[in-house]
């Protein structure tokens, strides 16, 4: 590849190998299919948080957007009012992320099979709306996907990296769950991912499995804008976790000042459960509610006045559930980076 680019991994010998691999396994890759694969330029989406913060991430068909969905309803309350680790903040980050995730079944998929309403999911009258929706005194048993208004374990590995010039660049990999598909054509020792297994199945579905689509996947580089200018570039690994970590993140360098590796240490919260974009968007037999996962650093007064507020909560006490987070700043003025990495799990902040 490094002397032949991307023709030498799709038209030459890797892709036919690959093509023989599949043939003697009975897979039903080919070597056609890599031969007509193009790769796209997308431009992420951003929306303004506060104090001239803004959160960009990437569109469908990720879940980028959901983090900003989040960050969205958010700014319609003024979490600094109490203490970051209090209840009020744990309910309100949960109800978002519950939101959010209502559209993410609903809309998120390949754009260019399933076009979803991405500028009305982001405006600001939208965030209001799903906003009002949020009960500040007890969780609300189900949501539902809001309706557009239209015309007529993780194995990711992410990183971050800047030089000396101010360029920024925002990582993301993973073969999906586990290793990935465990499948390595003859000689090539890499192995294939296994991304296809967030298709739906329901053929009415927007993330519905179909030929040359691409499936609804998690992960998603991030970036935070200050004042227009680039600011952050950051990431967290971990599924669903992603969009919750990036906006428990931003939340808690906006709202509770923290530096850049307070923000990343401060205790974390994991919602799992609810329609996801691989089931029934009708939600038979669906956990709207979900298990609100929360570290050993959420004390016990605050776990006890969750569950009063209907929360199903569960201790979580190894850390690999709530993400690995790595990011880079840069002061706008003096042009000096600073860098943090994840206490939970394997990484490291180096410059030179």
């Amino acid at each position: 590849m490094a002397t032949g680019g991307r023709d030498a991994f799709y038209k030459g010998d890797i892709a036919k190998t690959i093509d023989s691999y599949f043939k003697r396994v009975g897979g039903n890759l080919r070597y056609e299919d890599f031969a007509a694969h193009s790769s796209l330029w997308v431009e992420p989406g951003c929306v303004d948080y506060r104090k001239g913060y803004e959160l960009c991430e990437l569109p469908p068909n990720s879940q980028g957007f959901a983090a900003l969905q989040m960050a969205n309803i958010l700014k319609n309350v003024d979490l600094a009012q109490w203490p970051r680790g209090s209840a009020e903040v744990l309910h309100y980050i949960t109800e978002a992320k519950r939101l959010a995730f209502e559209d993410v079944a609903r809309f998120y998929a390949d754009p260019e099979a399933s076009p979803a309403p991405l500028e009305w999911l982001l405006s600001d009258d939208y965030g209001k709306e799903r906003f009002a929706l949020i009960d500040p005194a007890k969780a609300t048993p189900g949501f539902g996907p809001g309706e557009p208004k239209l015309e007529g374990e993780g194995d990711t590995t992410y990183l971050t990296v800047a030089d000396k010039d101010g360029m920024m660049v925002s990582l993301i990999q993973s073969n999906y769950r586990g290793m990935g598909s465990g499948l390595v054509a003859d000689g090539l020792g890499f192995m294939f991912q296994d991304r296809g297994e967030l298709y739906s199945l329901d053929a009415d579905h927007p993330n519905a499995y179909a030929p040359g689509k691409r499936p609804f996947q998690t992960i998603i580089p991030a970036f935070m804008k200050k004042d227009g200018k680039p600011y952050m570039s950051f990431g967290l690994m971990g599924g669903g976790m992603q969009p919750q970590g990036h906006v428990q993140v931003m939340i808690n360098l906006v709202d509770y000042d923290m530096n850049l590796q307070e923000a990343g240490d401060a205790a974390r919260l994991n919602h799992d459960g609810g329609r996801q974009p691989t089931n029934d968007l009708a939600g038979t037999g669906a956990d709207l509610l979900g298990i609100l996962h929360v570290e050993p650093g959420i004390s016990a007064e605050t776990i006890k006045r969750l569950q009063a507020m209907g929360h199903v909560v569960k201790i979580v006490d190894d850390g690999i559930v709530f993400g690995g987070y790595q990011a880079i700043t840069r002061d706008a003025e003096t042009g000096v980076y600073t860098g943090a990495t994840e206490m939970r799990k394997d990484g490291q902040a180096i410059g030179y």
